[in-house]
């Protein structure tokens, strides 16, 4: 069978009455219409809510655009690359996600590579951890870059293991968690800036670190002693916090007992003086009636001590026969 080309369709009279000139016109007019819908076609691109569209023209960069309907320049003049710069992205290391919800499924393999790490007393520890970021320059993501993906792994290795690198395995393992979290994210964050990557870090979240599977045992016996010290310090202060108080507040009323008796004693001494002084002074002013009031002032204190008073006259010779000898002396 002979081939035909569009010339011998068109001589051949082969689409019936249709003159060749104007098959030949509407031939090209056709190719006029499919090659100005193909420049439309190519010419119209849209860009979703949550990406911006990256412009390259013959592979240089040239604008970035906004979310919505656009136009560029048709065919391979200029490529349009749209990057969700609003999706949070997550790395994980040492350990994937299978299947995330209620239960969450995890990849069964070993990732001991990116996750057993050197810590600052030179023990080892096996840390988890997964980083969220978004890409905040398109431009930069794209271009500045060969793997971003691999660069932000990497990087975050990095960032990673020189925080854990400063801690004791006690402090990356119990204490230090949340103090590691915002480190590592801000040292993180460093390393993406100078390395100009596009890369807003919105965090980073330690899934789990533990000892390695090899000394586990020992240190949970060694955390079990150091808990079990914990508790007899705190007995201890307990104690402390309820027999010391109590001696010091008993010490301090001694001591405001002391004061107070000081205090009593010296003013009776010193009144007693003052009074001994008043009355010297008085006594040298008027001997004979100061020692008359002193006599009697005296035998006003004793009299009522006495059991037995007797009063006789100044003129009596003896009071013995006054006496009753035998009561005094116990005869009957």
């Amino acid at each position: 069978m002979a081939d035909f080309g569009p010339e011998d369709i068109i001589r051949g009279g082969r689409f019936g009455n249709i003159p060749p000139e104007k098959m030949r016109q509407l031939l090209i007019n056709g190719g006029g219409v499919l090659m100005a819908l193909v420049l439309l076609l190519t010419s119209f691109y849209m860009v979703n809510p949550d990406e911006v569209g990256v412009i390259q023209r013959f592979g240089r960069y040239v604008r970035t655009t906004t979310p919505g309907p656009h136009f560029k320049l048709p065919l391979w003049i200029e490529k349009v690359t749209n990057v969700p710069v609003k999706h949070e992205f997550t790395e994980q290391f040492g350990f994937r996600t299978l299947r995330s919800g209620v239960r969450t499924e995890y990849v069964r393999g070993d990732f001991s590579n990116e996750s057993l790490m050197l810590t600052g007393d030179l023990n080892n520890a096996v840390v988890e951890w997964a980083v969220h970021y978004r890409i905040s320059d398109a431009r930069e993501f794209i271009f500045d870059n060969r793997n971003p993906r691999e660069t932000i792994r990497d990087m975050s290795e990095v960032a990673m293991r020189q925080i854990v690198g400063d801690r004791s395995v006690n402090e990356v393992i119990t204490t230090g968690r949340q103090e590691l979290e915002g480190e590592s994210q801000k040292k993180l964050q460093e390393i993406m800036d100078s390395y100009h990557i596009g890369v807003e870090i919105r965090r980073v979240e330690l899934q789990d670190v533990n000892p390695p599977d090899a000394v586990a045992a020992s240190f949970a016996e060694v955390n079990q002693a150091k808990q079990e010290r914990e508790k007899l310090i705190n007995q201890a202060w307990e104690d402390y916090n309820k027999v010391i108080p109590k001696a010091k507040g008993e010490a301090e009323k001694v001591i405001r007992e002391a004061e107070g008796y000081l205090a009593r004693r010296v003013n009776e001494a010193e009144g007693d003086a003052n009074r001994f002084l008043a009355t010297w002074e008085e006594y040298k002013n008027a001997k004979e009636v100061t020692r008359k009031r002193l006599y009697l002032e005296t035998l006003t204190d004793l009299l009522p001590r006495l059991k037995t008073k007797i009063v006789v006259d100044e003129d009596l010779q003896g009071i013995l026969p006054l006496l009753d000898l035998s009561k005094e002396m116990g005869v009957e």
